[in-house]
């Protein structure tokens, strides 16, 4: 059965963490730091729904090994950055039109004593 119209049907991943290395300064890059990240995937679920059809939705199970390795590699100075590249690498996946990304960085150094430092971004396809 077709779509009827936009859904908000959502598949969530909260509180991955990955252990990174990310960061403008040299001590972030060479010691690392532990990151957490959030994803939030709009897509419709109903044909996935209707027919209990893992091949019309999204593996979450895959998607955050994805997500977990995407932290994991390459070292970038921004966080903007890698929520960039999470949030095209969850877009690559068939049903998902927009997507919710946040990379939290509990342990930023920053001059004051803080909770989490985090950056959300929202992409969707055109």
């Amino acid at each position: 059965m077709p779509s009827q119209g936009p859904t908000q049907d959502r598949v969530t991943i909260i509180g991955l963490r990955a252990y990174g290395r990310h960061g403008v300064f040299e001590h972030e890059r060479r010691v690392g730091q532990e990151f957490v990240v959030d994803v939030e995937l709009f897509c419709d679920l109903r044909p996935a729904a209707d027919s209990d059809d893992l091949s019309l939705t999204v593996d979450y199970g895959e998607l955050a090994q994805r997500v977990h390795d995407a932290v994991a590699s390459d070292p970038v100075d921004l966080i903007e950055t890698v929520a960039q590249r999470i949030a095209s690498l969850c877009l690559s996946e068939q049903p998902v039109r927009r997507v919710r990304v946040t990379v939290h960085k509990p342990q930023a150094p920053v001059p004051v004593q803080v909770t989490d430092i985090a950056v959300t971004i929202e992409r969707s396809r055109p």
